[in-house]
């Protein structure tokens, strides 16, 4: 008899634990968002495509953090470059409606110009530190954002201000 209470006991501290473990994964993804970035443009001999998931997890109402992915290809008659790097991105949502948050960004840029005279490549990194602010309405937010190491020399960003459209579902 203490032998079949005590292996119920175990059975029963085990399937508690095994729950607890399963509400705990649970409640992790319930507050995991995705969202991102797709773009593409097109014209007479010139494509540019973005892709750039995204996710962060809501710690509370009020702060989410998370990472994210970016690939970009530009190609014209002369031009081509190649974009690939990630972002750690950080939301403060001080009031339901407006959101502030911080990206830091790491891109790595391979650049092609095509001259009659000769190419010219350049192949470097990039780090940019978004601090943007915006108006929030359920799982979009409209707003602009500003680069703070932002440097007109390399070739990545054409302004350090950016209006952005963030989507997290």
């Amino acid at each position: 008899m203490q032998i079949k209470r005590t292996i119920l006991s175990i059975a029963v501290v085990v399937f508690i634990q095994y729950s607890s473990n399963l509400n705990a994964q649970n409640s992790f993804w319930e507050n995991v968002r995705f969202g991102g970035n797709l773009g593409i443009g097109f014209g007479d001999g010139y494509f540019s495509g973005t892709l750039a998931p995204s996710a962060v997890y809501e710690v509370n109402p009020y702060f989410a953090i998370g990472p994210g992915l970016n690939f970009s290809y530009v190609k014209d008659d002369f031009y081509k470059a190649t974009v690939l790097g990630g972002t750690l991105t950080t939301l403060i949502n001080p009031y339901p409606s407006i959101q502030l948050s911080a990206e830091l960004e790491e891109l790595h840029v391979d650049q092609k110009l095509e001259l009659e005279g000769g190419n010219r490549t350049s192949d470097f990194w990039s780090t940019a530190l978004f601090l943007g602010a915006g108006f929030r309405t359920g799982p979009v937010t409209i707003g602009v954002r500003y680069n703070v190491l932002f440097d007109e020399d390399d070739g990545v960003y054409a302004s350090a201000t950016q209006p952005f459209v963030r989507f997290y579902f």
